[in-house]
């Protein structure tokens, strides 16, 4: 339950509300229900603008265990089913605070998008309460019910309702359904979510023509270690910067333990979002969060075209996409994601609890992959490509010491099997003599590496064969005055330290240039 020092925190941050936020129970028996009475009771405590009742819905909820929020008596169209406890708990009370009228962190041509829709969009989105990528998608979607009374969000702890998890053959997290119908899974942010939106729902249109920006000095796409760097570096300098990214962090965000970043010993992906956010804050810095540039439109000044409809015109362009998961580009890999194939050993591995799974790739990654998933499953077989593993020698023993890992080495994985509803098998082949296996499981959780984000610029500057952007040791694309920086780039070593010189270094060669040639 929450604690007094919780209670207190949660005091403050309530302390300027606007509206009654009425918490709204389901009536019913549920052997977890005293448990969430209790909850939502001490939650009631920490405003006089928070009450809470138990009432019948009229079919507003199915469950004894669902709650909603009302905004002074108006359904805001946000449901939770569940105790929202560990990485939920913030969305709960966010949900809460932009109910009650703290206003929406979401930019002004998102909220246009959303604003505009007119028919009825019911989400519901399953999770994890140990899933870290889960909140992300609940807070995005929480926010568009605040928006618009069309749509509603009900977040689902798959782990009280197994007869819904069953229903929907749900093998992952997070896993939305729109309508009832499937709609996404896995890792997905809100710039993906507003894509998908976009192509499903006609009338979702792109943002209304709202004021431009003034020129920038420097427009940085992406918001993960190297981004922000260049972001902090260009603003010092007293210029205009914007910072357009789909979400801050990138793949750091999705890193649970980092042990290498120089002067601090351990963190957490999340953390050290926060921080570099936090930094950010110290300055002048215009953000676009939640939105992708789809093409630059080169000359002396440049022009960024947004997925919302928006053009930014800026006199340099600092690239900083980084990078994301390489899939295999095997028969039944994409088929069979959210169905046994998974990205995120993390989010998905409690749902194979007793059970074999493999792990592709014989990495780092991948072999913490398979560590971090033999305290959960049956067993793990990790298939390498290579005669040797890649990772390092610690966590290689750590693995070789674990009864229930099995490493397969020079193998090429060929195809995911499955009955049509759940992975069943993973066909490999030895590269030595060429003989064709089959393993019998349920999951795979593919850890091969990264592949950058670079497809939005290949007709803009000169890529490698592997599809990074050249640069030069002063950050420089083949294309004056667009620079690049980070894991998307030809810079050997992806590393977060690396990363945020390189971001550093972007930003002082775009100052240079601008003051030469501007």
């Amino acid at each position: 339950m929450l604690t007094n020092d919780i209670l207190a925190s949660l005091k403050s941050f309530t302390a300027n509300m606007k509206n009654t936020i009425t918490l709204v129970l389901q009536t019913g028996e549920h052997e977890k229900r005293e448990e969430l009475v209790k909850f939502l009771s001490q939650l009631s405590t920490v405003s006089e603008k928070i009450t809470f009742e138990e009432r019948d819905t009229e079919g507003l909820l199915a469950s004894p265990i669902s709650f909603l929020l009302e905004a002074d008596g108006k359904d805001q169209g946000i449901r939770f089913s569940g105790l929202p406890g560990g990485h939920e708990f913030n969305s709960l009370i966010l949900a809460l605070l932009h109910s009650s009228g703290t206003p929406l962190k979401l930019d002004d041509g998102i909220q246009s998008i959303i604003k505009n829709i007119d028919e009825p969009l019911n989400f519901q989105v399953f999770m994890s309460l140990s899933c870290h990528n889960c909140p992300d998608v609940v807070q995005a979607l929480n926010q568009f019910s605040v928006l618009n009374e069309n749509i509603s969000t009900e977040t689902i702890d798959g782990g009280l309702f197994p007869d819904l998890i069953e229903k929907h053959n749900i093998q992952g997290v997070p896993t939305v359904l729109l309508n009832g119908k499937p709609f996404a899974n896995g890792k997905i942010d809100t710039a993906v979510i507003l894509e998908k939106l976009m192509q499903l729902v006609p009338k979702t249109t792109a943002a209304e023509k709202s004021k431009p920006l003034p020129l920038q000095d420097i427009t940085i796409i992406g918001g993960g270690p190297a981004g922000v760097a260049a972001a902090i570096y260009g603003a010092r300098k007293g210029l205009a910067v914007t910072i357009i990214a789909d979400r801050f962090g990138g793949q750091v965000k999705d890193t649970m333990a980092i042990e290498n970043l120089i002067s601090v010993p351990q963190t957490t992906g999340p953390e050290l979002t926060g921080a570099l956010l936090s930094h950010m804050d110290d300055y002048t810095i215009t953000r676009k969060e939640h939105l992708r540039v789809d093409r630059i439109e080169k000359g002396h000044i440049k022009k960024l075209h947004l997925s919302s409809g928006e053009i930014i015109e800026t006199k340099t362009v600092i690239i900083a996409t980084g990078a994301k998961w390489r899939e295999l580009g095997i028969a039944g890999e994409k088929e069979n994601i959210g169905n046994g194939v998974a990205y995120c050993p993390h989010c998905d591995g409690p749902f194979f609890k007793g059970k074999d799974v493999a792990v592709v790739g014989g990495g780092n990654s991948g072999i913490e992959a398979a560590i971090d998933l033999s305290g959960i499953v049956k067993s793990v077989t990790v298939f390498e490509y290579l005669p040797d593993l890649k990772a390092d020698k610690v966590l290689i023993d750590q693995a070789e010491s674990r009864d229930n890992i099995t490493i397969l080495k020079n193998v090429e994985t060929k195809q995911v099997l499955s009955d049509g509803k759940n992975v069943t098998a993973i066909e490999y082949q030895d590269r030595a003599d060429g003989q064709l296996y089959q393993k019998d499981l349920s999951g795979v959780f593919v850890q091969i590496g990264l592949v950058p984000n670079s497809a939005f610029v290949k007709e803009t500057v000169n890529l490698s064969p592997h599809g990074e952007i050249i640069i030069n040791e002063r950050s420089q694309t083949s294309e004056s005055g667009i620079f690049a920086c980070g894991d998307v780039t030809t810079v050997p070593y992806k590393q977060i330290v690396i990363a945020m010189g390189e971001g550093s270094k972007a930003a002082l060669s775009a100052f240079d240039y601008l003051i030469r040639e501007f």
